[in-house]
């Protein structure tokens, strides 16, 4: 897999965590245990830096940078589907963030929420815990996701990263 240094930082992955050789992490970047980072990924930790939580998956695609001053954090058990744009906001844990959508700087997803696929969410904006953000921008349907709604889907991907780690082989 691509890591590089950038100055003074590489990535720390744990051991525990698959990051697969055509991802990308580049820099001030934290994967932790049994995340999964998958083909075309980019986290570029060029500023204050990426941290992704445990249990996380970064799906195929997905960018994820920072900028000079604010970091990108992504919680534990989280689902960032396939190319989404993460820069300078946070995600907290438990949540499923869709696929294609966009998270400008300072936007907060606050935990157990769900952004729909293709939504756009502005900075500054938050989404607030068991909601929905859909749209572009971003609308905001308050109530409509339940305590531990995406834990499966965090543990598919876990299985998924370990089932990759032992089999796959290039050809």
């Amino acid at each position: 897999m691509p890591l590089y240094r950038l100055g003074e930082y590489s990535p720390v992955i744990h051991p525990d965590a698959y990051v697969h050789e055509d991802a990308i992490l580049i820099g001030r970047v934290e994967v932790g245990a049994e995340s999964t980072i998958w083909p075309t990924a980019v986290l570029r930790g060029d500023g204050a830096g990426i941290y992704v939580g445990e249990r996380t998956s970064i799906q195929d695609g997905c960018i994820i940078h920072n900028t000079d001053v604010l970091p990108t954090r992504v919680g534990s058990r989280v689902t960032v589907g396939h190319n989404t744009h993460l820069e300078g906001c946070t995600v907290e844990d438990d949540c499923l963030i869709g696929s294609g959508s966009t998270l400008l700087p300072e936007a907060v997803v606050r935990r157990n929420s769900l952004v729909g696929a293709n939504a756009l969410i502005p900075g500054s904006m938050e989404v607030p815990s068991f909601a929905m953000a859909l749209g572009v921008p971003a609308k905001i349907k308050p109530d409509s996701v339940s305590e531990g709604q995406f834990i499966e889907n965090a543990d598919a991907y876990v299985a998924r990263g370990k089932y990759y780690r032992e089999y796959q082989s290039r050809i």
